[in-house]
């Protein structure tokens, strides 16, 4: 068998980028902290699912959780350093998704 030829740092980062929502998630902090239910609200992803991105997200470094001392407790989630980092290639994404992909009608109910 042939050893893979692509860089173990970039199908890391691949692996990383390519988990179910976890791209929108990064791509919503971009607009600044924002607590659980926006988030949750603005990509349309179940509680449970969010709560798990978040927590693998923030092991990894690429977003931290800030906890306020209020009554009711206030938390927000925002990008660290190395989630900002992601924001040139968010944005290219977003550029080439515009140019080059169609939605179909359907798709917008969703």
């Amino acid at each position: 068998m042939n050893k893979s030829l692509i860089c173990p740092r970039f199908e890391k980062a691949m692996n990383i980028l390519s988990q179910r929502w976890t791209g929108l998630v990064i791509y919503q902090l971009l607009s600044g902290p924002q607590r659980f239910c926006a988030i949750e609200s603005a990509i349309g992803i179940s509680g449970r699912v969010l709560s798990e991105r978040l927590k693998d997200l923030e092991s990894q470094g690429f977003i931290k959780r800030e906890v306020f001392p209020e009554t009711p407790v206030r938390i927000e989630y925002s990008l660290t350093d190395k989630g900002l980092s992601l924001e040139p290639l968010m944005r290219d994404i977003e550029k080439w998704s515009q140019t080059w992909l169609d939605i179909e009608t359907s798709e917008l109910d969703e």
